[in-house]
């Protein structure tokens, strides 16, 4: 007679891993549907739990859960940017892209949630947790610049290209992920680029870093 194979041994998950379990099929559903559209019980039925134990979690409810869904993919962006000062600029700022590609193609629905989400569910909580995330990018890139006080036009500059960073991880989802990511890389940070010297010719403070940048090439 042959042996059966060994039954894995059931293991309870902690108090931080089943949150975690329910904060992942939170973000997976809120990337494909609106908030309204998924209930509780979707929520946990996608975890494999019953709606008693996600209410244990959250008790607030589906708005609870998708506010925490939302905080957890922000605080894994905002690190993305959190990059040591040693090196060229723009080769600081390739590594951070990588990061934050990496985030992309890994956690993709969650990414589409953070991102789409605040302006599917018009609250000031869900509203600042994506703001958030720019805000510390922006903070991150700024600081890099080494710009003692960055004025309004190269701030300006810095959060537009996030915004069109933003986008263009979104469409590049929706496009399969093409071009290659590296590619993709490469093309922003060029880009970064182009719109300071756009911004340059306007503002003495730009010039000057688009000129030390210049000399890093």
């Amino acid at each position: 007679m042959t042996p059966s194979a060994p039954v894995p041994a059931y293991r309870r998950l902690s108090i931080e891993e089943r949150r975690r379990q329910l904060l992942d099929a939170a973000l997976a559903l809120f990337a494909h549907r609106a908030p309204e559209e998924v209930s509780l019980d979707d929520v946990a039925e996608r975890a494999g739990v019953s709606r008693p134990l996600v209410y244990r979690y959250f008790p607030g409810g589906k708005q609870q859960l998708y506010e925490a869904a939302l905080g957890s993919a922000a605080a894994e962006l905002r690190e993305c940017f959190d990059e040591p000062r040693q090196g060229p600029l723009l080769g600081r700022l390739s590594r951070a892209l990588d990061r934050y590609l990496a985030f992309v193609d890994g956690h993709d629905t969650g990414f589409s949630a953070l991102l789409q989400g605040g302006s599917v569910v018009e609250t000031s909580r869900t509203s600042a947790t994506v703001d958030s995330v720019r805000r510390s990018a922006a903070a991150h890139i700024i600081s890099h610049l080494e710009v003692a006080e960055p004025g309004p036009r190269l701030r300006m500059t810095v959060r537009m290209w996030i915004t069109a960073v933003e986008a263009a991880s979104l469409i590049w989802l929706d496009e399969e992920k093409q071009p290659p990511v590296e590619e993709l890389r490469d093309w922003l940070v060029e880009q970064f680029v182009a719109v300071l010297a756009v911004t340059a010719r306007r503002d003495p403070q730009t010039a000057a870093l688009v000129e030390a940048l210049a000399a890093e090439v």
